[in-house]
């Protein structure tokens, strides 16, 4: 399968460099580029990629935005690609959906595996961002008060895959382990999106973890 990609970028040679890095892989499509996040949201509407490789900091609207608006329309992965690489900034950007976070001096092949590994379903961070956001779901607690059953509105299969989601595992991953197609998969994650009323994989993983799931 060739995966569809929309590169985002307000400097016109960092969306030109990675357009070539991408389009050079034989299993990788670049569909569209935008210089902005106002501009992304309309290309990404148009070309309906898979994966998009999004600036934060750009005019008009920034990453986080723009990433926040897309993940609300569209069943497409963000992975943020930039310089900002403080706790506040990355969170942001998982709360609004966004399925990675790279910073720009990571290297063409880490780009490359991580925009394969997010459109196989996957959660990316680079190297020098990966210790910590464990650390960040390590240290959550559980409620205070006891819940007897998190989620009450999840169906018992919607319950496993979000299970599952919370221990960082790939669609491709949960649906091997639970011995079902990966479209029985991308409809359970769609019914746990709408039902958690999470933008995306990362927001639905951060509730997951809140509520005691993908600790086993």
């Amino acid at each position: 399968m060739t995966i569809r990609v929309v590169v985002v970028d307000d400097h016109r040679i960092v969306r030109e460099g990675l357009s070539a890095l991408l389009g050079a892989l034989d299993d990788t499509e670049v569909v569209g580029t935008a210089e902005d996040g106002r501009d992304a949201v309309h290309v990404v509407a148009e070309a309906a990629p898979d994966v998009v490789l999004m600036d934060i900091q750009m005019p008009h609207l920034d990453g986080i935005e723009a990433t926040r608006m897309i993940t609300g329309r569209q069943d497409v992965r963000v992975v943020m690609l930039t310089m900002n690489e403080d706790d506040e900034t990355v969170l942001a950007a998982m709360r609004a959906g966004a399925s990675g976070y790279l910073l720009k001096g990571s290297g063409a092949a880490e780009v490359q595996n991580a925009v394969r590994a997010a459109a196989a379903g996957g959660m990316v961070f680079g190297a020098s961002l990966a210790s910590r956001v464990s650390s960040y779901f390590a240290g959550m607690q559980p409620p205070t008060k006891p819940v007897a059953t998190p989620f009450p509105e999840l169906s018992d299969r919607e319950r496993e895959v979000l299970e599952r989601l919370a221990a960082g595992k790939s669609n491709d991953a949960i649906a091997a382990e639970l011995f079902v197609s990966n479209k029985t998969v991308r409809n359970a994650v769609s019914g746990i999106y709408a039902k958690l009323h999470a933008a995306g994989r990362a927001e639905a993983i951060v509730a997951a973890r809140e509520a005691g799931f993908g600790r086993g």
